[in-house]
């Protein structure tokens, strides 16, 4: 990514806050090892959750992937060899940026778009292979952050420098401990020991062919075509900034060279990305300041929410059928929960906070009238107590109407990052008009004039209509301290008489606790029971 290093400092510490995530040991295997990566994997770090890293790079203000967004390749600049260095000089010059934060940026955006695709849940197994410059130090960075993230990293770096920076990244990845492969000790087949292969050897600067060991390595990643004829699943292979071996700008010209399933571009894309044809391309280097846009007229895709990555190009086409996560959660067993399910509920609630999920009290509210036919909605939980659940509305909309006719419902909260959900059934009653009077006026003002505007559920000839009614009824109260309720508007409270709990577990064995009410002693009790996945 970057050609001159220039003074750099020892990297002691990421630049960016990591998100936790659980983690667990497993105990040590004294067994002999049979491949020469078996004497890492029984005493390596194993993921129990990934809600950290889905916070982090795929939660937004929409529900889905921060990094989502494609950004059509027809509009975005590419660089050539001599403007991709001239961007980097001016970096690390007049605008101050230092190696090591422009390597810590780099290396935490090849990080975060790999985990937008594989999921450590499913590749789980990651091999760095670094270069000795630049390039390789992003990919050292990275395994870095794989290793908070949830992954099994490990480091080939055959060509150590003992600058500083390098040496001081060599020491943060074996304090973890993540462990360093020679060449040797990889084997013939990488496919077999990984499912995730991180070419960072060489970048935008490299001329000529590469040289011992690198030729050798280049070619165990071009081999991995003809391994993958004999077996369904190979490893991806995710080259940073330049697929090595590649010409910066005119692409894998004699055909033969790595063909990678994700090139994730740093700054910019290269003019060799044009000739990426594998299904995966991502923009990463959030850190492009106005100044270099303009002077070297670059057109690049806006980052998503706070994603330190972007996916630009086609997306990939996708089998619907094929898509599945396998679930990797604690164990959820009826000696851990509460004999109250709004205790369970609450506490569960208090980690869906903790974990920093969007909108953690958005709900799906499933409503039926007379006839049956069922309707469904995302509304806002805004009470919880002893007599139920409270969400506010309009009282003349399609599920007001609904639940008029048949006063029962049911909720369903799902807390993606945590593979959690709870299902709630009861019955449905308006809360008192004291208590919808005083939820109205904890409102932002703008959300009371919206209430007032909304005629839920009716036909609106446009937007501009209400934009306009918006304007008035703001002009109308400018002057008045409280704006008041409108009658249609109010809450709900649904009496819970069943609730599930479920936890999503590996290969679909799911856990799922039932509540439900009986009467013991003339006394209303929870029994829990537990229901086949």
């Amino acid at each position: 990514m970057r050609r001159v290093l220039g003074n750099s400092r020892k990297l002691i510490c990421s630049l960016l806050g990591q998100a936790p995530v659980s983690l667990a040991y497993y105990k040590s295997s004294h067994s002999k090892p049979s491949t020469p990566l078996s004497r890492f994997s029984s005493s390596f770090l194993a993921p129990i959750s990934i809600s950290a890293i889905r916070v982090f790079c795929s939660k937004s203000g929409e529900v889905g992937s921060m990094a989502s967004s494609v950004q059509n390749l027809g509009s975005i600049s590419y660089l050539a060899q001599r403007e991709a260095t001239e961007v980097d000089e001016t970096l690390m010059g007049p605008l101050g940026f230092s190696v090591d934060q422009l390597m810590e940026l780099a290396g935490l955006s090849v990080a975060t778009s790999i985990a937008e695709v594989y999921k450590p849940s499913e590749y789980n197994r990651v091999l760095a292979i670094c270069g000795p410059g630049n390039n390789g130090g992003d990919g050292l960075v990275a395994a870095r952050h794989f290793y908070h993230f949830g992954y099994k990293p490990f480091v080939c770096y055959p060509k150590r420098t003992q600058k500083p920076l390098y040496s001081g990244l060599v020491t943060q990845l074996e304090s973890l401990p993540i462990p360093f492969l020679s060449v040797d000790e990889l084997p013939v087949d990488l496919s077999k020991d990984f499912d995730i292969l991180v070419d960072a050897m060489f970048g935008f600067s490299f001329h000529g062919a590469p040289r011992p060991p690198f030729d050798e390595l280049i070619q165990k990643l071009v081999n991995l075509h003809s391994y993958q004829r004999v077996q369904q699943k190979s490893p991806v292979i995710v080259s940073v900034d330049i697929p090595s071996g590649w010409h910066v700008e005119e692409g894998d010209v004699g055909g033969e060279g790595i063909k990678p399933d994700m090139l994730v571009s740093l700054t910019a894309p290269k003019l060799c990305a044009k000739k990426f044809s594998g299904p995966h391309h991502f923009l990463g280097g959030r850190f492009v300041p106005p100044t270099i846009a303009e002077k070297y007229k670059l057109c690049l895709p806006q980052y998503p929410g706070t994603s330190m990555c972007v996916r630009i190009g086609k997306p990939p086409q996708i089998d619907i059928a094929a898509l599945r996560e396998n679930y990797i959660s604690p164990e959820f067993l009826e000696e851990h929960v509460e004999a109250n399910p709004l205790d369970q509920f609450r506490k569960w609630f208090d980690d869906a906070v903790a974990a920093g999920l969007k909108e953690p009290n958005a709900m799906a509210l499933s409503t039926a009238g007379k006839d049956g036919k069922l309707s469904s909605r995302m509304v806002l939980l805004k009470g919880v107590d002893k007599g139920g659940f409270v969400w506010y509305t309009n009282y003349e909309s399609r599920k007001a109407r609904e639940l008029s006719e048949n006063p029962h419902a049911a909720l369903l909260f799902y807390w993606d990052g945590l593979n959690r959900q709870v299902r709630v059934e009861g019955s449905v009653q308006k809360v008192s008009d004291e208590e919808s009077e005083q939820y109205f006026h904890s409102r932002p003002r703008g959300s009371q004039i919206g209430a007032i505007v909304s005629k839920q559920s009716t036909v609106v000839p446009g937007r501009h209509v209400l934009h306009q009614q918006y304007k008035e009824l703001e002009e109308k109260y400018s002057k008045e301290v409280m704006i008041p309720k409108p009658k249609h508007w109010g809450g709900y409270r649904l009496q819970p008489n069943r609730f599930e709990f479920w936890q999503g577990q590996m290969s679909r064995l799911h856990d799922r606790l039932e509540y439900s009410p009986q009467e013991i002693d003339g006394k209303r009790v929870w029994k829990i029971v537990r229901l086949a996945p």
